[in-house]
C-alpha cells in the first residue's frame, strides 16, 4: 500500500464532533475523509435537544451526589437510572465518578469546563459566518424552573458558580415574572433562573448536514464504512473496515459512544459509558415556546425543533446493547403536558440516543498513547453539540503540531490511567 501524504487525515465518526472537526481540518488545508457506518448525524447527533449549552459548566459528579444517587437509581423512570442488568458493569465507572465528585476534583472540573465553554462559544461565533449559519440559530435564552423556594435556594450554588465564570443570569420570583419570558406554564413554578445568552440550533440534524455540505465544498469526502480496528504503522495508521483496509497519515477518533472500543486497540482503556437519553419530537408546536425550557428537578427540557417541539432528557446508564425503555420518554412527556398545559401529546416520534460519558464529564481530547498519529475527540456526554466547534479547533491544532488554544491537561485521555489519575 502506498504511503499517504502527510496532509491526509481520516476522521472516524460523522456526528457533530466528527463533522465539525473534519470541516476545520479541511479549512486548514488537510485532505479529509470521514468514515461512518451509518452516515451523517445518523446516531446521537440527530436527536439531541439542539442546545449550545455554554452555561452548563457544572460536572454531573457534584460533591455529595452519591448520597442522592441511590434514591434516583432505584426509580427506573427517574431523572437518573441504571437498569439492574447493567449495574455490575457500571461499578468501575461509578468508582471513578465518585472520585470525580470530591470537592477538589469538582472545582478543577468546573474550571476546565468553563475554559472549554468559553473557547467553544468563541469558536462557534467564528464558525457561523464561515458557513452562513446564522439563520439556523435561535438566540432565545434558557429558562430553568423551580416549584418551591427550597428548590430554588438549593440551586443557588450552581447559579453563583455560573456568575463567577462570567455567565449572565437573571432571577425570577413569581409566576407573573416567569410568564413575561415564557407564558403558558403551570403556575406551580414560582421561581426561575434565566440565562439570556443561551443559543439553540433550529435542528441539530440539519445543522450537522449543513456543515457536512460545507465540508464537501472544500473537497472533503464522507464515506459509509464500519471501522473495526486501528493499527499504527511507520507511516501512519492502518484502518480495518468492513469494506477493506485503508491507510491514513493521521486519524481523528470521534465515534462518540463507540470510540472506546477502537481506542482499546491502541492500548487505551478509557472508562467511557453511555448516558442513554430519551425524547419525543412533535412536527408541529402546540404551545408558544419562546425559549429553551429546563425542568432541572425532573431532568428534562422542552425545546423548539424546526416548526415543532422536542421533549426529552434524563440519564439512563445502560450501555450500548440493552434495548431502549421507551417508558422513560412517555414519563417525560406526561410531565411536560402537566407543566405546559397546552401541550398536545399525540403525533410524536419517540427516540433514544447514546451520549458518550466519562466519569468527570470532561471529554477526551488528545493523542493516543500508542501513537501521536491518532487524536481522540470523544466523551462529551450531553455537550457534544455545545463543544463541537471548540473541539474542532483543538483537534486541528493537534493535527498541525501547533499549541492548542486552551490547556488540554484536564482533557488528557491518559488522565484515568496515569499514576494518580482519576
Amino acid at each position: 500500500m502506498a504511503d499517504s501524504n502527510t496532509t491526509d487525515i481520516t476522521v472516524i465518526g460523522a456526528g457533530i464532533v466528527g463533522i465539525t472537526s473534519a470541516l476545520e481540518l479541511a479549512r486548514a488545508g488537510f485532505r479529509v475523509t470521514v468514515l461512518d457506518r451509518k452516515g451523517v448525524a445518523a446516531e446521537t447527533s440527530r436527536g439531541n435537544a439542539g442546545a449550545f449549552a455554554f452555561a452548563d459548566i457544572e460536572p454531573l459528579a457534584t460533591p455529595g451526589i452519591l448520597r442522592k444517587a441511590p434514591k434516583w437509581l432505584l426509580d427506573p423512570l427517574g431523572p437518573l437510572s441504571m437498569p439492574p442488568a447493567y449495574a455490575m458493569r457500571m461499578l468501575p465507572w461509578m468508582w471513578k465518578f465518585w472520585r470525580a465528585s470530591s470537592a477538589r476534583n469538582y472545582a478543577a472540573g468546573v474550571a476546565a469546563q468553563s475554559a472549554m465553554m468559553q473557547h467553544s462559544r468563541a469558536a462557534l461565533e467564528r464558525l457561523v459566518p464561515r458557513v452562513g449559519g446564522e439563520a439556523m440559530l435561535r438566540r432565545e435564552g434558557q429558562l430553568q424552573l423551580y416549584a418551591t423556594e427550597a428548590e430554588f435556594r438549593a440551586s443557588q450554588p450552581n447559579w453563583a458558580e455560573k456568575e463567577r465564570h462570567g455567565i449572565r443570569c437573571t432571577y425570577l420570583h413569581s409566576p407573573a415574572e416567569i410568564a413575561e419570558i415564557q407564558p403558558g406554564l403551570n403556575p406551580c413554578f414560582t421561581r426561575a433562573g434565566f440565562t439570556p445568552d443561551w443559543v439553540n440550533v433550529t435542528d441539530p440534524a440539519l445543522w450537522t448536514e449543513h456543515l457536512a455540505q460545507a465540508l464537501r465544498g472544500l473537497g472533503g469526502r464522507i464515506e459509509r464504512a464500519e471501522v473495526r480496528r486501528l493499527r499504527p504503522t511507520e507511516t501512519g495508521v492502518e484502518i480495518t473496515t468492513d469494506r477493506g483496509p485503508r491507510h491514513a497519515a493521521q486519524v481523528v477518533l470521534a465515534a462518540g459512544a463507540w470510540s472506546h472500543r477502537l481506542a482499546r486497540h491502541l492500548g487505551d482503556h478509557l472508562p467511557l459509558e453511555t448516558e442513554r437519553g430519551y425524547n419525543t419530537t412533535f412536527p408541529t408546536a402546540t404551545v408558544d415556546l419562546r425559549t429553551h425550557v429546563t425542568f432541572p428537578m425532573h431532568g428534562f427540557v422542552v425545546t423548539k425543533i424546526g416548526n415543532g417541539l422536542r421533549v426529552g432528557g434524563a440519564v439512563e446508564l445502560g450501555g450500548l446493547d440493552l434495548p431502549p425503555d421507551y417508558r422513560r420518554a412517555k414519563t417525560l412527556l406526561q410531565k411536560a403536558m402537566t407543566f405546559l398545559p397546552g401541550l398536545q401529546g399525540t403525533g410524536g416520534t419517540e427516540w433514544m440516543g447514546y451520549r458518550p460519558s466519562l466519569p468527570d464529564s470532561l471529554p477526551a481530547i488528545g493523542h493516543a498513547r500508542a501513537t501521536h498519529r491518532v487524536i481522540y475527540a470523544f466523551g462529551h456526554g450531553h455537550l457534544g453539540l455545545t463543544q463541537s466547534a471548540g473541539t474542532a479547533e483543538l483537534v486541528c491544532a493537534l493535527a498541525q503540531g501547533a499549541r492548542p488554544q486552551i490547556d488540554l491537561t484536564p482533557f488528557s485521555p491518559a488522565r484515568f490511567t496515569a499514576r494518580g489519575g482519576r
